[in-house]
This record gives C-alpha cells, sequence and structure tokens, in this order.
C-alpha cells in the first residue's frame, strides 16, 4: 500500500496567516474548554451553596422544634389569655381571691378571661386526679385539666379518694413501675381480663343458670370468644378511667402504696419528654407534669387502643400550659438565660 502525504505549499506571509490562524483557534477552543470548566464549577458550586443552605434551614427548623416542641399543636386563639395578662392580675368569680388566668383553688376562670372564650376538650374516659396535701396549688399543673376538660376530670386531694372497687380491670394508673405497661399493650392486658370473664362465668354460684344464656353475644357455640371479642372491643377492651397522681416525685410514695390503688393496671409514658419549667432536678426529663402525662396518654391511647388517627382533639389541654411555656421560653431568652 502506498502512504499519501499531503503538503501544503504556502508563501512566507501565508504560513505566517496560517500560523496565527491557527493558533487563534487553538485559544478559542481551550478559552472554550476553560469556560465550560468554569461552569461546571460555578455549576457545582451553586448546588453546594443549596445544600448548605437546605442543610442549614433544617437544623433551623430542628432547632426550632427543640427551642419549642409545642408550636405545632392547634391551639384556640391566646387573644383572651394576652389581654388577661396585659390587665395584670384579676379576682376569682367565686372565691374573690387575686390571681392570673384562673382561680387553682375554684378551678374557674378569673373574670378577666370568660369562660366561653376557653375551649373545651371532650375526652373518650373518665380522668381522677389524686393530688397530694402537700403539693403547691399554684404551681400544679392539674387544675388546667379540670379548667378545659371539667366534665371528663375530677381532682381528688389525698387521702380523700374513691375505693374504685368495681371494675378495676376497666381503671388504670399512669405511675412508672417494675409491672408498668405501656399504651400499646393495653388491648392484650384487657382481652385477657375479658377471656378470663368469659371462661369463668357464674362458676361460683351453682343456682345460677349458665353464663352464656346471658347474653346474645355469648349463645354462639362454643361461647366464640374471638366473636366476642370483636363484638365488644369498645365495651370490654376499653378503659373506663384513668388516674395520675399530682405530686413531686419524692412525694408520691405514700399515695402509690396505698391500699385502694393496689392491683390497678400500671401504665407508664416513656417516650415523651417533659417541656415542663419546673422540672426536678435529678429525675430523666420523660418525667412529664400532670398535663403533659394527661395529655400524651391521651394521644398514644386514641392511636393504639382506640385505633383511630389523632387529629389535635386534645391539643387544647396544653392551651394553659403552651402558653405559659412561650412566655417563660421568651422571658428567659430576653435575659440571655437558657
Amino acid at each position: 500500500m502506498t502512504n499519501i502525504v499531503f503538503s501544503i505549499s504556502l508563501k512566507p506571509i501565508e504560513q505566517l496567516s496560517f500560523v496565527r490562524d491557527t493558533a487563534y483557534g487553538l485559544f478559542k477552543v481551550k478559552m472554550s474548554l476553560n469556560s465550560s470548566t468554569c461552569l461546571n464549577q460555578e455549576s457545582h458550586q451553586k448546588l453546594k451553596r443549596n445544600f448548605e443552605c437546605l442543610k442549614n434551614s433544617q437544623q433551623q427548623t430542628t432547632s426550632s422544634l427543640q427551642d419549642n416542641p409545642l408550636q405545632n399543636l392547634q391551639l384556640a386563639s391566646w387573644e383572651v389569655l394576652e389581654k388577661a395578662q396585659k390587665s395584670g392580675r384579676s379576682k376569682c368569680p367565686r372565691c374573690g381571691s387575686s390571681r392570673m388566668f384562673y382561680c387553682y383553688s375554684c378551678y374557674v376562670p378569673v373574670e378577666t378571661v370568660p369562660s366561653k372564650e376557653i375551649p373545651v376538650v371532650k375526652l373518650p374516659l373518665k380522668i381522677d386526679i389524686i393530688k397530694h396535701p402537700n403539693e403547691t396549688d399554684g404551681k400544679s399543673t392539674a387544675v388546667h385539666a379540670k379548667l378545659l376538660a371539667p366534665e371528663d376530670v375530677t381532682i381528688y386531694t389525698y387521702p380523700c379518694i374513691p375505693e374504685y372497687e368495681e371494675k378495676r380491670y376497666e381503671i388504670a394508673l399512669i405511675f412508672p413501675g417494675p409491672n408498668s405497661i405501656s399504651v400499646k399493650d393495653i388491648i392484650i392486658h384487657l382481652q385477657k381480663n375479658v377471656q378470663k370473664n368469659v371462661s369463668c362465668g357464674n362458676d361460683d354460684d351453682p343456682s345460677a343458670e349458665p353464663f352464656l344464656k346471658k347474653a346474645k353475644i355469648e349463645t354462639k357455640e362454643d361461647g366464640n370468644l374471638s366473636e366476642y371479642k370483636s363484638n365488644s372491643r369498645s365495651e370490654d377492651t376499653v378503659l373506663k378511667k384513668v388516674i395520675f397522681i399530682d405530686s413531686t416525685w419524692n412525694q408520691t410514695n405514700k399515695i402509690i402504696t396505698d391500699e385502694r390503688l393496689q392491683g390497678l393496671l400500671q401504665i407508664e409514658l416513656k417516650t415523651r419528654k417533659t417541656c415542663f419549667w419546673r422540672h426536678q432536678k435529678g429525675k430523666p426529663d420523660t418525667y412529664l407534669s400532670t398535663i403533659e402525662a394527661i395529655y400524651y396518654f391521651l394521644v398514644d391511647y386514641h392511636q393504639e387502643v382506640l385505633k383511630e388517627s389523632s387529629k389535635g382533639q386534645y391539643d387544647n389541654l396544653l392551651f394553659f400550659f403552651s402558653f405559659m411555656y412561650t412566655l417563660i421560653k421568651n422571658a428567659k431568652n430576653s435575659a440571655g438565660k437558657e
């Protein structure tokens, strides 16, 4: 095969022009490459800056939630409380004592806080609060529950408490302990009681009619327990009453060991952290104030036991608590304190 070699015959001036044009072409290619590289670098830097901004925004959001974890609650307007704060302390319409926002002795709003402007929360069960006699009324959050859910909350001062003798399996005590269970295990525990009641019936009374003849739901062959559970879930596998203790943790022993509270189902809230501004030193942050414990229990109970999604229906239980938390947090920030 013959190699063909092309040669270019140019005059000196033409050669200079050719070299110049060639060099200029190479320069343009180089500049184009450099420009492309710069654009890629700028694009990379822009993406990096956007990522950093997004990261910082997420960190700020997380920090904001940590600073005020109550900010996403669906609360009634605080306007009535803000007005009351500006006007200062007011009289209790019942006892005449000077109070801010509400009377913690009579469980009613003061004169500058009209009752009709206070939200009312309906609860799926009854709540008893047992208050230690040495608990300072003005520092307790138990009154919040009575103010906001007056039809479903009762406050007792120890030792004047109910006997809780009838249907003890429908009552639970919220308190941490070695035998306490989580909210999600309530159904399992109550189903065991249902099974026990169905299987035992009235065996202790030989003169009584057979237990299975007493209720239509139990006339199925073999006393179909699974169907019984299904049809009676709303009656037998839900709680009717929950008890909370309102006291400092160092004062609870006297109440928790009372014989009237022995044998009750005991439930512990392990996953929530307190926002209470009077948190007791030396205690874990999972030790909640009374109103926090009531609120978080109801939210978990609604989801785990009633099997319904929570849509903020209990948020107003923290109506006073959240407002006070915000006031105190802002005051601390203004003073340069954490």
